[in-house]
């Protein structure tokens, strides 16, 4: 999506209107057509794009998961993290620190983006405790925020560092972590 693409590029306040109309191919008409203003596309994006990948990438892997905990570990590590994307920072972290206190309408779904996000990652690992590869006294709602929280700080540090390096070395940081949630018999 053209309008993705631009605020992803330069943030929603300051993505150029004319120039997602030239990616998308439509007149400033056609656009108001579809959405009433620029928040309403800004709120499509969200709820069309960003929600997409954040179903693609963290949603239905573990909750289709038989390996949880290992699911959780595996996406994790699949992050990109050369200088490039590491510079573009997360879609729905990005929107969040922009918006969240700008337009009710972007804080409300950024909002249940990430407790979507959270709540499927303590499902998966109450899954993964029930199945004996996470220690029984360990709270997985807890370590969901956490895991979220973590993920999206190193985004937001490799962002404003532009360094895929600080991004790996914290992709190294969440694994250790979770393998060290194993049952002290079970470490992977």
């Amino acid at each position: 999506m053209a309008g993705f693409e631009e605020v992803y590029r330069a943030g929603f306040q300051g993505c150029d209107l004319n120039a997602i109309l030239g990616k998308a191919g439509v007149t400033k008409g056609a656009l108001y057509h579809h959405f009433n203003s620029k928040d309403a596309l800004g709120h499509a994006i969200l709820e069309d794009v960003v929600a997409r990948i954040t179903e693609q990438k963290w949603l239905e892997p573990l909750r289709t998961s038989d390996t949880p905990l290992d699911t959780l570990i595996a996406i994790i590590e699949g992050t990109f993290t050369d200088d490039e994307h590491a510079a573009g920072g997360c879609p729905l972290n990005n929107l969040a620190q922009e918006m969240s206190r700008v337009e009710e309408g972007f804080r409300a779904r950024t909002a249940a983006l990430f407790t979507a996000w959270i709540d499927t990652v303590a499902d998966a690992l109450t899954r993964a405790q029930a199945q004996g590869a996470l220690r029984p006294n360990i709270d997985a709602r807890a370590q969901a925020q956490f895991i979220v929280a973590a993920y999206e700080g190193y985004m937001s540090i490799a962002k404003s560092l532009k360094s895929g390096a600080v991004l790996e070395a914290g992709v190294k940081q969440m694994v250790a972590h979770l393998n060290s949630l194993r049952p002290e018999d079970s470490h992977g």
